[in-house]
This record gives C-alpha cells, sequence and structure tokens, in this order.
C-alpha cells in the first residue's frame, strides 16, 4: 500500500462514528506526516539492483547523493586540460567537455554579469528533457536527448518557448559531436553550466555518458502544468520520485525564470524581481507581497500554502545556502532519470565555471 494511501485511510478513522483516536495511531499519522517533507532517497536505475560491492566510485558518489548521505554541489577545480584532439585529452572523458563549457557559456552571461534568456531556457530544456519519465514509463524517457531529437516531442504544447535553445543545442552538438558527446549529456551539461552562470547559482555535480533516442517521451502529461492541482503536481513527482521537499527546491529555478505563454498580455514579466540572479527572491514574492511587475503561476501561489510544502518553502526564502544546497542534489537526480548505466557514468564536474557565491 502506498504511504498516502495508508496516511488517508488512518485519517478517515478519526472521523468514523465512534472511533476514537489511539495514541499509538496518532504517532503513526505523525510519522507519516513528516514523511511528505523528507529528502528524496530512493535509487534509481541500474543502483536499484547493483550489488554494493559491484558498485564504481562513481556509482558509490551517485548512490551517495541520491540517498542523502553526500551533497550535490562540488567545487573541485580544473586544473589543467589537454590540448583538444591530443592523445591525453582522448584519454580523459572530461577533457573535451571542457572546450564544450568554455564553448557555450559564453551565451548564459550578460554584460553585467547576470544570466541571460538563453540561460534560463537552457535550465528550462533540462528539466524538460530529463523528466518525461516516472516509475511507470519502464526503460524509456528521461535523459536522453528525446526533447531535442525527437521533433514529436519537441512540438508538444509544454515544450513551448523551447525551440530557439533547441536549435541552438543542435548547432552545439553538430560541432561537437565527431568528439563522441551525447544531445542527452549535451542538455545537462548546458543546464548545469547556464545555473553556475547565474550570480548565487549552485555548481551541481555533473555526470556524461547517457545514452541518445530518437524516441519521444512515452506519453503527455509527465512535465506539469502551471495551471495543476498541489496534490496533483506532488505526486507527479513522487511518481518520478521526487518528495515534497525536493519538488519546493526544484520549483526555486523559477527565480531566474520570466513567463511568455501563460499570460499573453504580460509577455516576458519575470517571476521574481531579479530574474537574472539565483537568489531566494522568488519564495519571498511568491508568499506576498509580489510586485506588479511579478508573475505568478497560480500552482506556485498554492503549493507555497500547502501544508506539505509551506515550512520548507519559508526556509528557502530565508535560507540561500541551503536552497541551492536542496536544489542541487534534486537536480542531480531529475538530470538521472531514465538512465540505466548510472555505475558507468564519469564525474566531469570539474569542467564547469566557478560558483559566483556573493552578489
Amino acid at each position: 500500500m502506498k504511504v498516502q494511501s495508508l496516511s488517508a485511510v488512518l485519517a478517515g478513522l478519526f472521523f468514523l462514528p465512534g472511533a476514537v483516536a489511539h495514541p499509538d495511531m496518532e504517532a503513526v499519522l505523525e510519522q507519516l506526516k513528516a514523511q511528505d517533507c523528507c529528502d528524496s532517497t530512493e535509487l534509481l536505475g541500474d543502483l536499484l539492483y547493483l550489488h554494493p560491492t559491484d558498485l564504481t566510485p562513481v556509482g558509490r558518489l551517485i548512490e551517495g547523493i541520491l540517498t542523502g548521505t553526500t551533497g550535490g554541489e562540488s567545487d573541485e577545480p580544473n586544473n589543467s586540460v589537454p590540448e583538444l584532439g591530443s592523445a591525453a585529452c582522448h584519454a580523459d572523458t572530461c577533457c573535451v567537455w571542457q572546450y564544450v563549457v568554455e564553448d557555450i557559456k559564453k551565451y548564459f552571461k550578460d554584460y553585467d554579469g547576470q544570466c541571460t534568456n538563453a540561460a534560463r531556457a537552457a535550465i528550462r530544456l533540462g528539466f524538460h528533457d530529463a523528466a518525461g519519465w516516472s516509475k511507470h514509463t519502464g526503460e524509456f524517457g528521461g535523459a536522453d536527448g528525446s526533447v531535442v531529437l525527437a521533433p514529436e516531442e519537441a512540438q508538444r504544447r509544454p515544450n513551448a518557448g523551447l525551440q530557439q535553445i533547441i536549435a541552438q543545442m543542435k548547432i552545439w552538438h553538430d560541432k561537437w559531436s565527431s568528439f563522441g558527446i551525447s544531445m542527452a549529456d549535451l542538455i545537462q551539461v548546458a543546464a548545469n553550466t547556464a545555473t553556475v552562470a547565474c550570480p548565487l547559482g549552485p555548481r551541481i555535480r555533473t555526470f556524461v555518458g547517457r545514452k541518445d533516442s530518437h524516441i519521444a517521451s512515452p506519453e503527455e502529461g509527465l512535465l506539469p502544468s502551471p495551471f495543476d492541482e498541489p496534490d496533483f503536481l506532488i505526486e507527479l513527482f513522487r511518481a518520478k520520485t521526487i518528495q515534497p521537499r525536493g519538488l519546493a527546491a526544484l520549483l526555486g529555478a523559477h527565480s531566474t525564470s520570466r513567463q511568455r505563454f501563460i499570460d499573453a498580455t504580460r509577455f516576458g514579466a519575470p517571476q521574481d524581481s531579479t530574474p537574472g540572479i539565483w537568489d531566494v527572491l522568488f519564495y519571498n514574492q511568491t508568499l506576498g507581497p509580489t510586485p506588479n511587475n511579478v508573475f505568478v503561476m497560480e500552482s506556485d501561489k498554492k503549493l507555497a500554502k500547502h501544508p506539505r510544502i509551506h515550512e520548507i518553502w519559508r526556509t528557502f526564502a530565508r535560507d540561500q545556502a541551503r536552497w541551492n544546497a536542496d536544489y542541487a542534489r534534486e537536480y542531480v537526480r531529475v538530470s538521472l532519470l531514465g538512465v540505466y548505466n548510472l555505475n558507468y557514468l564519469t564525474d566531469c564536474t570539474r569542467v564547469l565555471p566557478r560558483a559566483v557565491r556573493y552578489w
């Protein structure tokens, strides 16, 4: 029986005629309620069935991030990079990615140091590619590049507004594919490069080695809508192994968002007052008061007040470091949805630009 179903059944017992709440039952309900705000800790992909003795160092690192024993951020430096095309570069999986990041990062930072429309589009694309998966879709969908490689998926309504960054991804992939990079990896490396390009943004653990798919994600309805009700969104993300606290953390990416299609009369309106900075103002202004120039999605407004999310939402609103840490760990999870060779990926976090810690 699912936890939420058990919670509903037990809660219902309190309202049966003549029912008396037993102290032990109250304790169970409190425990179930506490689980609603807990970290996402489910394993993914091949880590679900591999024995601990079979894990590679990267497999153990990913397992630690997914289960909450290891953080999702890293300041690991990249001290030296072999010449592109050299034998030394060919022998280092991450070498070409250093050159890719150097090529793409200039698109993500504006003249004033804040992040650009291309950055926010790349962040959104990373999520949209990976989130086309759930525990019910089998080994199809997820972070497999299909949002770019499968025209049917790219044209779906939830992906409106991504056509320009999709076209740019194709240009970058055409330029670098001869060095063996996949579109699936390019999308996620670009998303993490864009995130850290934003002032105050986290430097997220970044893995490569995903396999591409030209098959569209299994079905529509896997991506959230700004018109969805909170309970529906919570269950939608739980099916992706993301608990309510993780959902609240991921929604913070709206800190750098501008809405374009929800309300055509307010095209380009930011979702907080500083859309070029990865800060916690989004959490504060969604709770209110909201400045007139800021656009708040109804789904965000309702989730911010939802009993399973409200407290952690308030915590993020006053704690940048806590939000960054939670976001990074949850986005590592997102970037690995539908990936079934996690034990054999390569950690290339060192190729990312340095984080801008102060602004």
